[in-house]
């Protein structure tokens, strides 16, 4: 344990939306993981995701003073074991591609839009 108390990790991200039930429908589709929308109940939905990252999507139905905004500069990412398939794959759902494959050596990332226009990430490995 650390001075402060806090873990050196992160423990969730959240994704703020216009549309929890949309929302909750792309990403599921998105990242290949089950989808029911009768357990989506505003303001905040946990995506069933692998790891020890949660991500949280969030609508603020609570909050009546927030302003939704989109994120234009990603501030996660999702990992690809094969960058170039799963560009392919976006663009074949027709997905917003915001930003084409950039390469660093055998790694690399493009940017894709999420229905409420928030900008993210796909990085991964570019197989040989």
């Amino acid at each position: 344990m650390t001075k402060s108390g806090f873990e050196p990790k992160i423990h969730a991200v959240f994704v703020h939306t216009k549309n929890l039930t949309r929302a909750a429908e792309w990403y599921s589709d998105l990242l290949g993981v089950p989808f029911d929308s009768s357990k989506v109940e505003s303001p905040v939905y946990n995506m069933p995701l692998k790891g020890e990252v949660y991500m949280t999507l969030d609508d603020h139905t609570f909050d009546p003073d927030y302003k939704f905004e989109p994120v234009r500069t990603p501030v996660f990412n999702f990992c690809s074991s094969d960058l170039a398939k799963s560009y392919q794959w976006v663009k074949e759902k027709g997905i917003m591609i915001v930003r084409d494959i950039e390469k660093h050596g055998d790694f690399g990332w493009f940017n894709i839009e999420d229905p409420d226009k928030n900008v993210v990430m796909i990085c991964g490995n570019i197989p040989s």
